[in-house]
């Protein structure tokens, strides 16, 4: 079956103003669009977009943004054959403010993805799977149960703790994957560190280890990344560095850098390997507006890590 994605679909409300409003404060937006979102169909469309026809574990609404949602995630190459549509629940919601420096605020309303359970699971057959993405914007428990399926036939689990909740990740569910992919406010919500510098993304690495996470592969944005394993797993201490991009929206950022590694390491690549190609993917995606569609080809990641090699 090669690579699974199990997470949300959402359709994305995207606004653009020139700052992001304070508390209480009415804006005059510059512009609203509507495209495919969700960590689940930003990943798969992502993967799909390298050259892989990813397996889509979801759930939309039988609604306009339900039939809009499969029609574009058909469009854009991902099999959408485990896309379950729920006829009493809306489809996933986001609402995206984004401003002239590319930062954001995002907005969930989780509507079908709530409702992904272990009947989602089965019809998958994920004992097949050779990869399992999986993010929290659906329910842990189906995510948990999926990767222990996963895991039980050798394959191999990324998580992806985004949305991460103000509660944090339970040290079991961190042992549940063979690699945690947080980035910086993921990182210190996870452990209380702030990880502002490369120093300090290490010590939060290294609490995220021995709480039982066998890798941990913290994104650094403009720092690059940096990949820590335990010592069972390799030991690694690995920065790895950033590709130059004029970046103009980090939306799907983060999405498009976890299907590059899953990708790389599908293909055999060593962990150092993925990583500066998962560096290369989220990088091309803040150099383009939107979530599903800032995702980059592979002649593209190639071409930037062929002329910044």
């Amino acid at each position: 079956m090669g690579i699974v994605v199990l997470g949300s679909i959402n359709v994305d409300l995207t606004g653009r103003v020139a700052h992001l409003p304070r508390a209480g404060e009415t804006l005059s937006g510059e512009s609203l669009a509507f495209a495919l979102g969700g960590k689940g169909a930003n990943q798969a469309v992502a993967v799909a977009r390298l050259g892989l026809a990813p397996a889509l574990i979801a759930a939309v609404g039988a609604d306009a943004f339900g039939q809009l949602a499969t029609g574009r995630l058909t469009a854009l190459g991902v099999p959408i054959e485990l896309v379950r549509v729920e006829p009493d629940i809306a489809t996933g919601t986001a609402m995206i403010l984004v401003d002239s420096d590319g930062h954001n605020t995002i907005a969930i309303f989780a509507g079908a993805n709530a409702s992904i359970c272990l009947q989602d699971l089965q019809r998958a057959q994920l004992q097949q799977a050779t990869l399992l993405l999986i993010q929290l914007e659906t329910p842990l428990a189906a995510s948990l149960a999926a990767a222990a399926m996963v895991r039980a036939a050798g394959g191999l689990v990324i998580l992806d703790p985004a949305p991460c909740p103000r509660s944090g990740l339970a040290d079991a569910a961190l042992a549940a994957c063979d690699v945690i992919t947080p980035n910086e406010t993921e990182a210190a919500m996870l452990t209380g560190i702030a990880c502002d510098t490369l120093s300090s993304a290490r010590t939060a690495a290294r609490q995220l280890l021995e709480r039982g996470a066998r890798r941990v592969l913290l994104k650094l944005g403009a720092r690059g990344a940096l990949l820590m394993s335990h010592t069972a797993f390799g030991g690694l201490d690995l920065h790895v560095a950033p590709w130059r991009v004029d970046a103009i929206d980090t939306v799907a950022a983060g999405d498009c850098f976890n299907a590059g590694l899953a990708v790389a390491l599908s293909e055999g690549q060593s962990w150092q390997q993925a990583t500066a190609f998962a560096n290369a993917c989220g990088a091309l995606a803040t150099t383009r507006a939107g979530a599903a569609d800032s995702a980059p080809a592979r002649t593209e990641v190639a071409d930037l890590m062929r002329t910044q090699d």
